[in-house]
């Protein structure tokens, strides 16, 4: 995947007299999609979780599925679980729920399954759309990306499912034949881990470094799932396995890297410049929550 990856420019303080939530705010108002403007009213001005949920009913299809880019890599309209996972991250995100809403996507995932209970990312419905170099055939095959996180998503959400059950069972089998040599494939498996009794905190520690696509140090400007992912906020699961310089670090340059217009910068190629906007009210909105989740952000 490395060859479409690219570094964001260098982050530019803004101009005009507004601090980083300011700035952010604006870029948000400006330029980010409904949905990503009623989260951020919901998770920063105390608007309404409904108005969330709202907002990603237009997303959801007739059969329970989301699709229509709400993970705007892909403008296809059919149902995918990447836009799943994306639903259920916005509602925990929110701190929104829709029982309703949630069940007839795990409905869905359960009739595209494998019989084993794992789902792949898209599927070859993305073909006729236009979509990002980097979601290929890669994305159609069932893996722990993304079960292992829809399976967490739906712990977080404590909601039950036969499906759920089912994927856990999956997961669990697979990852006792060890773990991924992937960081996006890691981290949903710890993701999965952090809900399961007694995780292996030493043997996910030594794996880490082995993993493609991790971004241990801050200064490396190349493309990654960093410490930041696997630990957003002080009282995530796995902040232990990280030291506060590591932390810091990432937090510094997550600081730096807020552009000129108020908004963070996307080191990949999305399909269009519609895309590329909605992705960046997406890093945004996560941006500032890990900021303010940090204590470095003034609210």
């Amino acid at each position: 995947m490395s060859d479409f990856f690219k570094t964001p420019a260098p982050g530019r303080r803004h101009g005009w007299g507004m601090n980083i939530f300011e700035a952010a705010r604006e870029f948000v108002r400006t330029e980010a999609r409904l949905v990503e403007r009623r989260l951020f009213a919901t998770v920063f001005e105390g608007a309404d979780p409904a108005g969330v949920v709202d907002a990603l009913r237009g997303y959801q299809n007739a059969d329970g599925g989301f699709g229509h880019g709400l993970e705007p890599d892909k403008r296809c309209p059919d149902s995918t679980a990447l836009d799943v996972e994306t639903a259920f991250g916005v509602l925990l995100t929110a701190g929104a729920r829709d029982d309703e809403m949630v069940r007839r996507a795990c409905d869905w995932l359960q009739s595209v399954a494998t019989p084993e209970g794992a789902v792949s990312l898209t599927s070859p419905v993305i073909e006729g759309y236009p979509r990002a170099e980097h979601v290929a055939e890669w994305t159609y095959v069932p893996g722990l990306n993304p079960t292992a996180g829809l399976v967490a998503q739906l712990y977080a959400m404590d909601f039950e499912h036969p499906w759920r059950d089912q994927a856990e069972a999956f997961c669990q089998a697979k990852l006792a034949e060890g773990f991924p040599e992937d960081a996006h494939a890691m981290h949903e498996s710890t993701e999965f881990l952090a809900h399961t009794p007694d995780p292996d905190v030493a043997k996910v520690r030594d794996w880490l470094p082995k993993l493609s696509h991790y971004r241990a140090d801050a200064a490396d400007p190349s493309y990654g799932v960093t410490p930041l992912d696997f630990a957003s906020t002080p009282d995530s699961f796995w902040r232990q396995l990280f030291d506060d310089n590591q932390i810091n670090g990432h937090l510094d340059r997550l600081v730096a890297d807020q552009q000129a217009d108020g908004g963070w910068a996307i080191t990949w190629e999305p399909p269009g410049t519609a895309a590329t906007l909605e992705y960046r009210g997406i890093l945004t909105v996560h941006a500032l929550r890990t900021l303010k989740a940090n204590g470095r952000l003034a609210v």
